[in-house]
């Protein structure tokens, strides 16, 4: 009978250590957005709120762009600042300063994540995943004017491609080194270009991801010819611009940025989120390994595909997981392997092995 009651008074406090070592990832993660840098004069009528409520919308344009194709960007200016403020978890200062009468001040902020895709699907706009990638960018300028091979310190695209990228841009583009045989082997298959296999060039940077972009210029045009490769994907795009002149600051600028948009379009398109799908995905963990599932947790917050998670119960051998996931089941079960976890998906519930 003593047995017994020990029984019942371990699975209570077993419960409640249970309860207390997951609450803290129930929730799916927030967005984080640090280094948001604010400054303004300081006057007579100067107010340090309205200074953080300057950097609470730039936090939240940087956030966005980082999640929506531009042509979804126009959308989102008109928010208002309680919208804003409604959709923030915590900010912290995490900098200030006071330099020749000019206050500075470093924002870090962070939104709940459930809260600002709900925002997005209102507005019929798909956010896509953060994932940032590395790719070799290959932009080869063709002047059928002047026939003309256009590869590296010739190249305004290849000079300029780099200079004030945005905090917001998901691609790190790597440019290739000034290779006078890269040059030779690609002026030598021209008149083949648009089929070349660029493998000679691209295996020596070790990338999975690459673009090569063939930029035509003739009459006063500019047509341009991308191919995105990653591991998965081959995607073409073909753009055309009127009244460019790749020798003016202006215009490379106007021209870097177009093309730019087109390929965090395009990748933000293969990693988009339908938030309008909520696969709703049952899973039991054995719950005498508190590690195993606070890890588990954990991983749950890092797949922004999860819209959100809960536990549902839990008795003497497992604990129950509810989570809502914005993809298929094919997706999750991809994403879980990834991380190493083996599901026994033979049973309603599921179990990780």
């Amino acid at each position: 009978m003593h047995y017994i009651n020990r029984l019942y008074i371990f699975f209570p406090i077993l419960s409640l250590i249970i309860f207390s070592f997951s609450t803290t990832g129930v929730k799916a993660k927030s967005f984080d957005i640090n280094n948001i840098e604010i400054s303004k004069p300081f006057k007579n009528n100067f107010d340090k709120n309205k200074v953080i409520d300057s950097g609470f919308k730039k936090a939240f344009m940087e956030l966005t762009y980082k999640l929506t194709k531009s042509s979804d960007h126009n959308k989102l200016d008109s928010i208002k600042l309680n919208e804003i403020k409604g959709m923030i978890e915590t900010f912290s200062i995490q900098e200030e300063k006071f330099i020749n009468q000019v206050y500075f001040v470093n924002l870090g902020v962070s939104f709940n994540k459930k809260k600002i895709f709900e925002y997005l699907e209102k507005r019929n706009i798909y956010p896509s995943q953060i994932k940032r990638e590395k790719f070799l960018f290959i932009p080869i300028i063709i002047d059928e004017d002047i026939n003309e091979l256009r590869l590296f310190s010739n190249n305004p695209i290849y000079k300029n491609w780099n200079l004030n990228t945005q905090s917001y841009e998901l691609i790190n583009y790597i440019l290739p080194s000034e290779d006078l045989e890269d040059f030779n082997l690609i002026k030598k298959n021209l008149e083949v270009i648009e089929t070349y296999d660029f493998s000679k060039i691209t295996k020596k940077y070790f990338l999975n991801n690459f673009i090569i972009s063939l930029i035509y210029i003739s009459n006063n045009e500019i047509k341009v010819l991308s191919k995105m490769y990653n591991k998965k994907n081959e995607i073409i795009k073909n753009n055309s611009f009127k009244n460019l002149d790749l020798n003016i600051d202006k215009d490379i600028i106007y021209f870097k940025n177009e093309l730019k948009n087109l390929f965090e379009d395009t990748w933000k398109k293969i990693n988009e989120i339908n938030t309008s799908i909520k696969l709703s995905i049952m899973i039991k963990i054995k719950n005498d390994d508190l590690i195993k599932s606070s890890q588990f947790e954990l991983d749950l917050d890092e797949i922004e595909l999860v819209n959100d998670y809960s536990i549902q119960k839990f008795n003497k051998e497992f604990i129950f997981y509810e989570i809502l996931f914005n993809g298929t089941v094919k997706n999750f079960i991809n994403l879980m392997d990834n991380k190493n976890y083996k599901l026994n998906t033979e049973k309603k519930i599921w179990t990780i092995e």
